[in-house]
């Protein structure tokens, strides 16, 4: 198993990480986007990046094996009084690095940070309903169902539901 250091995400990591979602995106389809269509490009996530300096509810937390990026997960809020309590979660990993626990590991160093910023009180996400392992992982964590969109995503001509979760930072 790897050695995997857990970071914030860096200015200098941009390309790196504008790379690694286009690659990932290509590994799932759980994604919201597909191989190469991450939404960003590195000047773009660099600027994406400077934003966090210094933000009490917005976050991006690598995993890394050396100086290989093998999972990012996020934690989004908007900036409106009242709705900054509700950051939204994201995560991904590199398919050859799931299952050695850093998908666990990056959310529950995300959820001890949200439960110590003050301001973080709900998380949020949405994940395919048929993305098995990773409803059984928000579960673990004690998010709950709160709702499904029905027909959400498109994929090859079949449409998938999607599940809405989410939990309480005090109840756990």
């Amino acid at each position: 198993m790897a050695e995997i250091i857990y970071r914030d995400a860096r200015v200098e990591d941009a390309e790196q990480i504008v790379s690694f979602y286009n690659y990932v995106g290509g590994e799932t389809s759980f994604l919201s986007f597909e191989k190469d269509e991450y939404p960003m490009n590195a000047e773009q996530q660099a600027d994406e990046i400077r934003s966090l300096e210094g933000n009490k509810t917005n976050r991006m937390l690598l995993a890394c094996d050396g100086e290989e990026i093998v999972g990012i997960a996020t934690i989004h809020s908007s900036g409106k009084i009242k709705a900054r309590h509700d950051g939204e979660l994201g995560i991904v990993v590199a398919k050859k690095y799931q299952g050695q626990g850093i998908g666990t590991e990056l959310i529950r160093q995300l959820i001890e940070w949200c439960k110590g910023n003050g301001i973080t009180k709900r998380l949020s996400l949405d994940t395919r309903s048929d993305n098995v392992s990773a409803v059984c992982l928000y579960l673990k964590f004690g998010f709950k169902f709160e709702g499904i969109r029905l027909n959400q995503t498109l994929l090859n001509g079949k449409y998938y539901d999607l599940y809405v979760m989410g939990m309480m930072l005090d109840e756990n």
